[in-house]
């Protein structure tokens, strides 16, 4: 399957997360901790395999993932807090505040190329994350409003760091990729075991109902989606993964208007459409007439 498609394919099981952590009930704490805790039942397993096939992953590189999954534990634990307060879908388009941060660290501390395209929709989308996050125009709700939307953003930044080690390491060890999702995951469930136990707590005593939602996103938005990823993004341009991965937004809105009857502000889907929009720009090569 060409990059793209891995890509395209991860966000849409990415955006299925926010909708499958508010059915499940759970607290914040406990969904960002078991859908790391459970996705390792298969990981463990597959990595295993994986590295007696291919050889151990190198040292460094193990390093490299394992500092992205205290990154993605961060962004885990503070994105689903998020949700409670903006609701799941405007909690999704707000963490895609890495669309700017994964691109300028590959920039900075790579020297990866960004398109002028690219750089000339940043205030736009800006702009768009700003709208979509319902300070504006959120009457008595503001203080939910400004502490879920700073939640969403600070978890976008941790998201982007991962992204960024997650593809750095999958870059140099293409046959390991299985092993770095599951290193990363080892981490991000020490990270969100310990944030959980500190903010919400962890409630094991869970129904049954809500152990399959759970399970549901382990399975879907934790070992699909970052495999999917973390194949795909190796052999694309970090601006490009990093904007493909904007379609989340537009599928967790329609997730949250179709089956959570969320209902975001007239304000809050424009900015939900100027991001979308502005991932189309960015990416989009004009056609030239060609000279015959």
């Amino acid at each position: 399957m060409p990059p793209v498609w891995l890509v395209v394919a991860g966000a849409v099981c990415i955006s299925t997360t926010a909708m499958l952590i508010k059915l499940s009930g759970a607290n914040a704490g406990t969904a960002a901790f078991l859908r790391c805790a459970i996705a390792l039942i298969p990981l463990i397993p597959l990595a295993i395999r994986e590295q007696r096939r291919n050889g151990p992953l190198p040292r460094t590189l193990q390093w490299y993932a394992a500092a992205g999954g205290v990154f993605l534990g961060a962004d885990f634990a503070m994105w689903a807090a998020s949700i409670l307060s903006v609701g799941a879908a405007i909690a999704t388009v707000l963490v895609n505040i890495q669309v700017i941060v994964f691109p300028l660290l590959a920039r900075v501390i790579d020297g990866s190329p960004m398109t002028r395209r690219f750089v000339l929709t940043i205030p736009v989308l800006l702009a768009g994350i700003a709208l979509a996050s319902g300070t504006l125009g959120s009457g008595g709700q503001v203080d939910d409003a400004v502490t879920g939307s700073l939640l969403a953003i600070s978890a976008g930044v941790s998201y982007a760091g991962y992204l960024y080690l997650n593809r750095k390491a999958s870059t140099a060890s293409p046959h390991h990729v299985i092993s770095i999702v599951c290193i990363a995951t080892v981490a991000a469930t020490a990270t969100t075991g310990i944030s959980g136990l500190v903010t919400t707590g962890i409630t094991l005593a869970l129904s049954a109902q809500a152990w399959v939602w759970l399970a549901a996103l382990a399975l879907l938005g934790q070992v699909a989606a970052w495999l999917l990823l973390s194949s795909g993004s190796a052999h694309l341009p970090a601006n490009t993964s990093a904007t493909l991965l904007l379609l989340q937004p537009v599928l967790a809105v329609a997730f949250g208007l179709l089956l959570l009857n969320e209902e975001p502000t007239i304000v809050q889907l424009i900015g939900c459409v100027a991001v979308v929009a502005t991932v189309w720009y960015a990416n989009h090569t004009p056609q030239r007439p060609s000279r015959t």
